[in-house]
């Protein structure tokens, strides 16, 4: 008697008890099918993300053209607005002397009904200035 299995046990596993198993190409198939919906899942959640953006975002812009210091109290600033024709807003300058102090800080209004605005306005400062910088422009 040597080490031979009986004839009426199979050496796998029972037929049925644990299901079929999966061939490579259903294998695939499947990681195929997750990467696509964690995909598609991803590409709905930037254009998502970008429509709101768009719908909600940001009606008015400004960028400083130039800006002249006038005295040791006063600075020019040319502003250039973009923003939606009904839109109203304002845009905040900021000044600031040669050390980086800042010596003045002013909100410019821009109620008008155009969707681009030109205007050189002016910023009080408390000492000379050396530079003006655009803090942002909000909406109301």
């Amino acid at each position: 008697m040597g080490s031979r299995p009986s004839e009426g046990v199979s050496e796998g596993l029972p037929p049925g008890r644990y299901g079929r198993s999966r061939t490579a190409d259903e294998a695939a198939d499947r990681k195929l099918k997750i990467v696509g919906s964690v995909l598609g899942v991803v590409l709905l959640g930037v254009v998502g993300w970008f429509g709101y953006d768009y719908i909600n975002g940001t009606k008015v812009s400004g960028e400083v053209i130039k800006f002249d210091i006038v005295s040791a109290g006063t600075v020019k600033a040319h502003l250039e607005v973009r923003k939606d024709a009904d839109a109203k807003g304002y845009c905040t300058l900021r000044s600031q002397a040669e050390s980086g102090a800042e010596v003045g800080r002013a909100d410019f209004r821009f109620d008008q009904r155009a969707d681009r605005i030109d205007k050189v306005v002016t910023l009080r400062t408390t000492s000379k200035a050396t530079s003006v910088e655009l803090l942002g422009c909000h909406s109301d």
